[in-house]
């Protein structure tokens, strides 16, 4: 008989699963039933910032047409699971549907993180996280003049051209005193706040939001900040990181770390060996891995376990190249240096806004990691490099 796979969660690392297992199960071992909490199927979520520059929904999809219509393929939209009952391997969804399986996989990711400020719930504080999130705050942009991003990582920088996109004067305000603080050294992030705000966009750091004030109306008018200073906004959008979403895990009593994530093994197994847990939501190694590509990995070692491999996840490569507000930024390997007697050798053009750093090891014979901010054309060639003698 076929073995039933439930797949929580139809995001981009889920999807990812789905095709992996259809394409290596070449005798249909596993019928797959995947249970969606969004209206709509799998989309390109790191593209969001596209949205607003004219991009369709149909054209971030990332399940092809009719991909579900085939043999065992089932995909259950806009029905979040409710409940997990891991003796009776049951799960059961909002609307009282009910999905027996033989191998279960938490798919579900992470939630935008917004600080539990006074006033983070007011009319005009939105999260960038969903296309439903963007089209809500593409609707109140209508009536808005200036908009303001809590965070100033990644996320944030996206959501500021987000922003900036549908017009509005916009104003980023982040925590730490450097942009990306995550992805980028101080010099990198210096060279990047200049080119954001030639752009016109405000940057401000070191700023902590200590709450948000309402209009007479009720709606978004003022954020004010720890020590002093103001700044009127007509809405905020926060994207001051993610959390694992592990509450369904929580509720059926798996494993889950002391700061949130699902534990999972080199396998990506939870503590019931009929569970795996992939992408955000999973605590792999005592970490998060925050990135799709990471997520990607896991699917792929799950998707062999399925069909009796021995596939493990044993860490996956950080390294990161985008374009943020048109400019190009990567960092790879150990770009903060913070191997023991890592030197950096660094190239800076504030003028030209170029900023270059490559780690090497104590006795410059390896290439430990790097920050390229304006110019990342040598990221491709830099990268595999990485570990490897010069």
């Amino acid at each position: 008989m076929r073995r039933r796979l439930v797949v929580v969660g139809n995001g981009m690392v889920g999807q990812r699963l789905v095709e992996a297992l259809r394409e290596r199960d070449t005798t249909r071992a596993w019928t797959v039933t995947v249970l969606g909490e969004e209206p709509r199927p799998a989309y390109d979520r790191v593209g969001l910032s596209s949205y607003f520059a004219g991009t369709s929904a149909e054209e971030l999809t990332l399940v092809p047409g009719g991909f579900y219509d085939g043999d065992g393929l089932m995909l259950r939209l806009g029905d979040p699971v409710a409940t997990i009952d891991r003796d009776q391997r049951l799960v059961t969804t909002r609307s009282g549907h009910q999905v027996a399986y033989d191998m279960l996989v938490m798919a579900t990711g992470s939630y935008a993180f917004v600080p539990p400020i006074p006033g983070h719930d007011l009319p005009g504080c939105f999260v960038h996280r969903t296309l439903e999130d963007l089209d809500a705050i593409q609707e109140w942009a209508l009536g808005s003049k200036v908009g303001a991003v809590v965070g100033g990582g990644l996320l944030g920088l996206e959501a500021a051209n987000a922003l900036r996109a549908l017009g509005l004067q916009t104003h980023v305000v982040e925590f730490a005193p450097r942009l990306m603080p995550v992805q980028i050294d101080e010099g990198g992030a210096s060279v990047l706040r200049r080119h954001v705000e030639a752009l016109g966009v405000n940057v401000h750091l070191g700023a902590a939001t200590e709450r948000i004030e309402a209009r007479k109306n009720g709606t978004v008018g003022q954020m004010t900040f720890a020590g002093g200073g103001e700044l009127a906004a007509d809405m905020v959008v926060f994207s001051a990181g993610v959390r694992p979403r592990d509450d369904l895990a929580r509720a059926c009593g798996l494993t889950v770390g002391e700061r949130g994530g699902i534990v999972v093994d080199d396998t990506c197994r939870t503590s019931d060996p009929a569970v795996y847990a992939i992408g955000e939501c999973a605590l792999a190694q005592g970490r998060i891995y925050g990135l799709v590509a990471p997520g990607y990995a896991m699917a792929e070692v799950v998707a062999d376990r399925l069909l009796g491999g021995q596939a493990e996840f044993t860490g996956a490569d950080m390294s990161t190249k985008l374009k943020l507000l048109g400019v190009d930024v990567a960092s790879f390997g150990d770009a903060h240096g913070a191997t023991d007697g890592a030197l950096s050798v660094v190239y800076a053009d504030p003028i030209g806004g170029v900023y270059k750093k490559l780690v090497v090891s104590d006795d410059a014979q390896t290439l430990l990691g790097g920050v390229l901010v304006g110019d990342a054309s040598t990221y491709a060639s830099l990268r595999p490099l990485v570990g490897m003698k010069l």
